[in-house]
C-alpha cells in the first residue's frame, strides 16, 4: 500500500488537528515542531489530464488532483484555468469543515469507542514494526495507542510526507478552493468529511491493521513512491499512475471502499448534473480518474463518453 491512500478528509483532517494541537487524545500531533518559513522554489510547468463530458447546455471538466505536493508545480495554466474561469462553480470531494468540526470528526472515528489500545490489535512482530516506522518520522508510537490503525497509518503518512517536503498549501484543492474564494465562486462537495471517514471506520480490525503494518514496511520508500506518482500525473500518464496505485492497493475490501464504490457513486452523480445547465469544474483525487473502474470508463454505462482535453 502506498500514499495514495490519503484521500482530502484524511489529509485536510490530520493536517487540521497538527494545526492546532489535535483533541485530548492526540498529544503526537501537537508535539510537531512549527515548520519553517516556506523557500521559494522555481516553477516548473506540469500539464496534468483534464476531461471534459459536455452536451448541448451541460459542460463538466474532470481534474485529477494530487491533495499534496511540494512547491514549485505550475499546473493551475494554460487549458485547466481556461477550464476553472469557464465555471460557475466548483465541485471537490469535499468542503474542508472547520477545525472544531473536524477534531469532533476524528473524536468519533478516529479513536477507538471502546478504549481498547492500538498495541492490544497487532502482533508483538507488528508493534515493533510499528514503533521503528513511527521513528522514521519522527512521532512516538505510545502517543497513538487510543487511535484507531487506519487514522494512525494515515498521520505516519502525512507526516512523513511533510518531513519529505510535500505541503498542503501546494496541493491541488487549497490552490483551487483559494482560487474560487476570490472570484465567490461556490465550491461544493460531492461527500463530506463524515462520509469520508466513515469509510475506514467501518473497515474491519483486521483491514485496518494490515493498512497500518504495510504502511509501516513501505514507510522508508513513501516519499519516493509519491514522487513517482506525482510524476506520472504531471506528465500526464493516467494509465500508468493507475498500474502504479493498483499496485498499492492490494486488498479487494480497500480498493472497492475507497475507489470503486465512490467513483460508482459519483458517475451517477455527474449524469444527473447533465441535466442542469451550466459548467462544473470537478476536482477529484487522480486516482478516480484512471484505470478500469474511473468514473470517466464508469460513465459508458449512462451513454456518456469523457474526452481527455488535448493541451
Amino acid at each position: 500500500m502506498k500514499t495514495f491512500l490519503l484521500n482530502s478528509a484524511l489529509l485536510a483532517l490530520t493536517l487540521s488537528l497538527s494545526a492546532v494541537g489535535g483533541p485530548t487524545a492526540s498529544p503526537a500531533l501537537a508535539a510537531e515542531p512549527t515548520p519553517a518559513a516556506p523557500v521559494a522554489v522555481p516553477t516548473v510547468d506540469v500539464d496534468p489530464a483534464l476531461w471534459v463530458v459536455k452536451d448541448a447546455d451541460t459542460t463538466i471538466y474532470l481534474f485529477g488532483t494530487v491533495h499534496i505536493l511540494k512547491p514549485g508545480m505550475g499546473w493551475f495554466d494554460e487549458a485547466v484555468k481556461t477550464a476553472f474561469d469557464k465555471s460557475d462553480r466548483l465541485v471537490l470531494e469535499m468542503v474542508e469543515p472547520g477545525a472544531g468540526e473536524a477534531q469532533q470528526l476524528f473524536a468519533k472515528y478516529g479513536l477507538d469507542q471502546n478504549g481498547k489500545t492500538l498495541s492490544s490489535k497487532m502482533t508483538e512482530d507488528e508493534k515493533a514494526l510499528f514503533t521503528k516506522a513511527m521513528e522514521k518520522v519522527g512521532l512516538p508510537a505510545a502517543a497513538f495507542e487510543p487511535f484507531d490503525p487506519w487514522a494512525a497509518a494515515v498521520t505516519m503518512q502525512v507526516m512523513g510526507l511533510q518531513k519529505g517536503g510535500y505541503d498542503v498549501s501546494s496541493g491541488v484543492e487549497t490552490q483551487l478552493t483559494a482560487a474560487a474564494k476570490a472570484t465567490k465562486k461556490p465550491i461544493l462537495g460531492v461527500e463530506t468529511m463524515e462520509s469520508q471517514l466513515a469509510i475506514f471506520d467501518t473497515l474491519s480490525q483486521e483491514t485496518q491493521v494490515k493498512f497500518l503494518v504495510e504502511a509501516s514496511k513501505v514507510v522508508d520508500d513513501m516519499n519516493s513512491s509519491m514522487d513517482a506518482m506525482v510524476a506520472l500525473w504531471a506528465k500526464p500518464d493516467p494509465d500508468g499512475l493507475a498500474r502504479v496505485m493498483n499496485e498499492g492497493l492490494t486488498d479487494p475490501k480497500l480498493y472497492s471502499a475507497l475507489l470503486t464504490n465512490r467513483n460508482a457513486n459519483w458517475a451517477a452523480w455527474i449524469n444527473e448534473q447533465m441535466k442542469k445547465p451550466g459548467t462544473t469544474f470537478m476536482a477529484v483525487g487522480a486516482g478516480h480518474l484512471s484505470g478500469t473502474t474511473s468514473v470517466p470508463k464508469l460513465l459508458t454505462a449512462y451513454g456518456i463518453d469523457a474526452e481527455r482535453v488535448a493541451y
